[in-house]
């Protein structure tokens, strides 16, 4: 079963970000003038396509799976992305002694790392981000979609006290349209996060995503393990993968 890591203690907020209408300033994509080499190895980092991560994107997107093979599947692409996202951060030279008596050349991060969630289906990560760094600590974000005015409306955030001193990898497994991203990353910025520290970490997106995230921040950098055809009229992804936090914690019900 995943880990659901515990929100953090810090004091949480419901103050709304004072930008917190991605869709007014929303260039309308053109995909005939998309270029996805233009952000290729920069600002998006695509894990390289092996067989081995074919195969459990195959498990993933298969509606038919059995949930604990859909956990392990998820769990495993989750861990490459976090470890991808954490060789993106800067690392100082830190030597040790080896226990035969040598010095060893070593490395260390060279400033705080802090995770940071989009509810509900961002804390499917958590659990990997703690594996590989056990005393991480974790913030959360909730966003809703109004369904009036189709914008992004914050409704929760608890955010470490320290977040400005050092990088953050944002967790949200789906990026499609940008504009819970665009929001979610415009409230890590009014709150004193530099751009360039912010990772961004997701499962799949599609070119729509990566140019509503890129054209405003472009020292943010997405690490995702794939880029998909398109949105459809209802804005899934194709081929997709259905709805990953209603599979991921076993409550879909509908389209997966």
């Amino acid at each position: 079963m995943p880990t659901i890591a515990q929100p953090s203690t810090d004091e949480p907020s419901t103050d709304q970000p004072s930008t917190d209408e991605p869709s007014t300033d929303q260039p309308s994509f053109d995909a005939s003038s998309f270029d996805i080499d233009a952000y290729l190895g920069s600002s998006v980092h695509l894990l390289p396509q092996t067989p081995r991560l074919r195969a459990l994107h195959t498990v993933m997107r298969d509606r038919g799976a059995r949930r604990d093979a859909f956990l392990h599947a998820s769990d495993l692409v989750i861990r490459m992305l976090i470890k991808a996202g954490l060789d993106l951060l800067p690392y100082e030279r830190h030597d040790v002694t080896t226990p035969v008596g040598a010095t060893y050349e070593g490395l260390r991060p060279a400033s705080p790392v802090c995770g940071v969630s989009v509810v509900r289906a961002g804390e499917s990560m958590e659990g990997e981000l703690r594996a590989v760094l056990p005393d991480v600590r974790i913030g959360k974000i909730l966003m809703q979609r109004d369904k009036e005015t189709k914008q992004p409306h914050l409704y929760y955030t608890s955010l470490p006290a320290d977040i400005t001193e050092g990088h953050v990898l944002l967790m949200e497994p789906m990026l499609a349209t940008g504009g819970t991203a665009v929001a979610t990353i415009r409230l890590l910025l009014d709150k004193g996060v530099a751009e360039e520290n912010i990772v961004f970490v997701n499962l799949i997106t599609v070119p729509e995503g990566i140019d509503a995230v890129c054209r405003r921040f472009p020292k943010v950098r997405i690490v995702t393990s794939s880029i998909e055809e398109r949105l459809n009229e209802n804005a899934y992804m194709i081929p997709g993968i259905g709805d990953f936090g209603d599979r991921y914690f076993g409550t879909d019900i509908g389209l997966r």
